[in-house]
């Protein structure tokens, strides 16, 4: 990932974040595969990750635990679930 800048956030305020602008989200070419490991690593070892991924308003991060990821979204603990669309990397 290139160095860009973003804003570290709580994983409590994700749910407050809007997703609703249709943008296009560079992602890394693993991604997939970053967040089957990040998954692994949240239920296997509880071990948290950094989520790097864009809201309507710029680029954010969040440290936390990957607990289910589905088609298009993950679920973090707590039911707070990020677009996997909105997603660039997963960082351990």
């Amino acid at each position: 990932m290139q160095t860009l800048e973003y804003q570290n956030i709580e994983k409590e305020i994700i749910s407050s974040l809007n997703f609703k602008n249709n943008i296009h989200v560079e992602q890394h070419p693993d991604l997939d595969k970053q967040i089957q490991q990040a998954t692994v690593l949240g239920n296997v070892y509880k071990s948290k990750v950094s989520i790097y991924f864009y809201d309507d308003v710029g680029l954010k991060r969040v440290q936390t635990t990957i607990w289910a990821a589905g088609n298009k979204y993950i679920c973090l603990k707590g039911g707070v679930w990020i677009p996997i669309s909105r997603i660039v990397e997963i960082k351990y």
